[in-house]
């Protein structure tokens, strides 16, 4: 993968799959402690422990069409790479919490990419979820959530594609904000 939003993509079809009705994302770049964090959490129908401590190796996957899955070993291998680590916490029937931390500065570390139209595609995709979004800049925030701008719609679908493209703007324009607010101080 070409940069850490396609890792979150699938991370978070991974929530889907697991028949998550709530699915929360946030990144945290944390440039004056020279730290990335990424953090997908579900509600989804969870992992035993066993599980959990074996879906960073490639042979383990719960899926039957395929026996290899590479979505989170791959991200574990960036992240010891970056001199960071990876935790997953999972409890069956509860859900899923993914963490995933790196060296800010690394030169290996991947562009952070196109979160929005990450965001725009599992939307696109289950829009019955409930998405939430925080994206930190050191002390700086924006937060995201389809409950409230579904509320705002007044049942004109958020898959339409004219509210995806809009919400994806929406997206990085906030995020640009972000970093502006930092550069202006």
């Amino acid at each position: 993968m070409r940069e850490l939003a396609l890792h979150l993509l699938d991370i978070m079809q991974n929530s889907i799959k697991a028949g998550a009705t709530h699915i929360h994302l946030e990144v945290s770049e944390q440039v004056l402690q020279n730290k990335l964090i990424l953090k997908v959490e579900d509600n989804g129908k969870g992992m035993s422990k066993e599980m959990c401590n074996q879906v960073i190796h490639p042979y383990v996957t719960t899926r039957t069409l395929r026996k290899v899955g590479l979505g989170i070993p791959l991200l574990y291998q960036l992240c010891k790479e970056c001199e960071g680590e990876l935790k997953i916490e999972s409890e069956l029937g509860r859900g899923t919490k993914l963490e995933a931390t790196l060296v800010y500065n690394h030169i290996d570390r991947l562009p952070l990419g196109n979160i929005a139209s990450t965001l725009g595609t599992v939307i696109m995709a289950k829009p019955e979820i409930t998405y939430t979004y925080r994206h930190f800049y050191n002390e700086k925030c924006f937060e995201l959530s389809t409950e409230q701008i579904k509320e705002v719609l007044e049942g004109v679908p958020i898959e339409n594609l004219e509210i995806i493209a809009w919400l994806e703007n929406y997206i990085e324009i906030n995020i640009t904000a972000l970093y502006q607010m930092e550069a202006s101080k």
